[in-house]
C-alpha cells in the first residue's frame, strides 16, 4: 500500500507525512500528538466590558454616539465569542522540536491522521528491525 491515507490536502506515505505544504519524512518524525486549544475568552469580555463601559458613559453624560458605540462594541464582543472554534492541531515532534503539522475543527479526521502517522511509523520499525536482523545469505 502506497498511500495509506490521502484525505482533506493530507497524505501519509510510507516515507513522509504531507499536510499544509508542509513535508514532514518519517523517518525524522519521533513522535506525534494531538492540542485542543479552546476558545479564547479575554478579547471577547474585553471588548463587551469596554462596550457596557462606553455605553454607560454615553447614558450619564447624554451622548448618543457614546451609547451606540457601546452598544456596538457589545455586539462585537458576543459576535466575537460565537463565531470562535475550538481547533485541534497535529503537532509533530522532530529533531528536538515541536512544529505543528496541520490544523482542523474536525477532531475525529485529527486523531485518524495521528493514528495512521503512528502506524507508519511502527510499520517502518518493524520493517527496518526485520532488515536488520534478515539472514544475509
Amino acid at each position: 500500500m502506497d498511500t495509506p491515507f490521502n484525505e482533506r490536502g493530507v497524505s501519509v506515505t510510507r516515507n513522509a507525512l504531507s499536510a499544509a505544504g508542509q513535508v514532514f519524512p518519517l523517518r525524522d518524525i519521533q513522535d506525534v500528538r494531538v492540542v485542543t486549544v479552546r476558545k479564547n475568552k479575554i478579547v471577547p469580555w474585553a471588548l463587551s466590558l469596554i462596550g457596557v463601559a462606553g455605553m454607560i458613559a454615553g447614558g450619564v453624560f447624554g451622548s448618543p454616539a457614546a451609547l451606540v458605540v457601546g452598544v456596538m462594541l457589545i455586539v462585537v464582543g458576543w459576535l466575537t465569542w460565537r463565531t470562535q472554534d475550538v481547533t485541534h492541531r497535529l503537532m509533530v515532534q522532530t529533531g528536538g522540536s515541536e512544529r505543528e503539522a496541520l490544523s482542523s475543527i474536525d477532531l475525529p479526521f485529527v486523531e485518524r491522521v495521528a493514528q495512521t502517522v503512528r502506524d507508519a511509523l511502527a510499520a517502518a520499525a518493524a520493517k527496518a528491525t526485520t532488515t536488520a536482523t534478515a539472514p544475509k545469505g
